[in-house]
């Protein structure tokens, strides 16, 4: 099982300033390796797949050999002769760095397992690339040890760390990753521990479909609502005072700097607090239910409509991603399903309704009205037990053998009336 922890850690004003340099010096590392990547691609590139009949060139020199990882790796010990600020950063930051261009590259060039491909690895301007890996910690070779609440990293230096929670017993420090963010520095211990199993699928008996929306911001099939915080739209007066005071700055002073941070660090808050209630929410659900059947959402799609602001505030893809891993961790399944005609299909009859996105209230004409939102996740978990093959039931806790339309419309009649929760 692998795990990882985030905390704080204190630099004296000179370790934040060499890792604020060394930063600046990895950045120019990836530029100049993607460079390297990419000129390869274009000289190797021909705009015809095959041979003149009548003549054809022959190259003047052999080809250029691509620029993998490893011979990039091979050329620092050269970097380094030539450069002396990369000296002073240790060798394997240096190595990792490379590593997750090449893990980039291959995203790009290498289709994954559903057939689609990362988009093209891009230059990273000055104040981009923010974090840097050791990856060994605790370890006789590692350039970072973590002992009490002290982190000593090679060539920077020893520096205090925020313990708010104690490392669990049994696992093991295997890699540490130090970011910079706006309020500070953190550093990213990766744990694991071989001996514990990964667990195990539990028993089906409760299940559940949800709806995401942006009026509410889930509504599960038993009826039951979670309200939308809305968290970006709440600071956006106070963002947008914020960003006029530092328009007013000139660009690159001392002032300057000071109001940038400030701006960062408003956009850091509402950022934590979206995620810790979306941590609050899966928790919630997973609690209650074994399999949970939710919509499979082109969220990026969506954030290019007019409703582009409210989507991303609600940032259902981020939600979607903590609770399948909420999930996972707990032993408990999620399912996605197509989400096309959730809205418009009746989930008693499967008759075709069409309603526009302001009509908040299903009206089938051969089996009544109720929220739109509650229809559309019990056609969900309908979808989702076709797909596992699961029998059909009223609602998600009771299970039935012969599912009946009549039984439906009860429990949609009863839960017609929506009571908001708080998770």
């Amino acid at each position: 099982m692998i795990i990882t922890y985030e905390y704080r850690i204190l630099p004296s004003d000179d370790q934040a300033a060499l890792m604020t340099e060394w930063l600046e010096l990895l950045r120019r590392q990836w530029n100049d390796a993607l460079g390297q990547r990419l000129d390869w691609l274009t000289a190797t590139r021909c705009p015809i797949d095959r041979c003149s009949l009548v003549s054809c060139p022959l190259p003047v020199s052999e080809p250029p050999l691509e620029p993998n990882y490893y011979r990039q790796a091979g050329s620092l010990k050269q970097i380094k002769q030539l450069s002396r600020a990369y000296r002073g950063i240790y060798a394997d930051v240096l190595q990792q760095n490379l590593m997750r261009l090449d893990k980039a590259w291959k995203a790009w060039q290498v289709p994954d397992s559903t057939g689609k491909r990362r988009g093209r690895p891009r230059f990273k301007k000055a104040g981009e690339l923010r974090s840097f890996t050791f990856p060994r910690i605790n370890c006789p070779k590692a350039g970072a040890h973590l002992v009490g609440e002290t982190l000593r990293l090679s060539k920077i230096g020893s520096m205090p760390v925020v313990l708010h929670r104690s490392l669990p017993e049994g696992f093991v420090p295997k890699t540490c990753t130090v970011v910079r963010k706006a309020d500070g520095w953190y550093v990213c211990i990766t744990l694991e521990d071989k001996s514990v199993p990964s667990p195990e699928p539990v028993p089906i008996k409760r299940v559940v479909g949800i709806d995401v929306g942006l009026d509410r911001f889930l509504t599960t099939s038993d009826g039951e609502v979670v309200p939308i915080p809305q968290y970006y739209r709440r600071a956006q007066k106070h963002l947008a005072r914020q960003q006029r005071q530092l328009s007013r700055k000139v660009k690159g002073s001392a002032n300057w700097k000071k109001q940038a941070t400030k701006v960062a660090c408003l956009q850091l808050h509402v950022a934590r607090q979206r995620k810790a209630f979306h941590y609050q929410v899966a928790h919630w659900l997973v609690g209650q239910y074994d399999l949970l059947v939710v919509e499979d959402l082109n969220v990026r799609g969506l954030a290019r409509t007019r409703l582009a602001k409210s989507i991303l505030d609600a940032a259902w893809g981020q939600f979607l991603d903590i609770l399948t891993a909420v999930a996972v961790k707990r032993g408990k399944q999620v399912l996605r399903v197509d989400p096309r005609g959730t809205s418009q299909n009746c989930c008693v009859c499967e008759e075709r309704v069409p309603k526009a996105l302001s009509e908040r209230v299903h009206d089938c004409p051969r089996c009544g009205s109720w929220d739109r939102d509650l229809n559309s996740a019990i056609e969900i978990l309908k979808r989702g037990l076709r797909a596992v093959g699961l029998p059909l039931s009223g609602c998600g806790g009771s299970w039935v053998t012969s599912p009946l339309k009549q039984q439906l419309r009860e429990v949609i009649l009863g839960s017609s009336r929506l009571q908001p929760v708080r998770a």
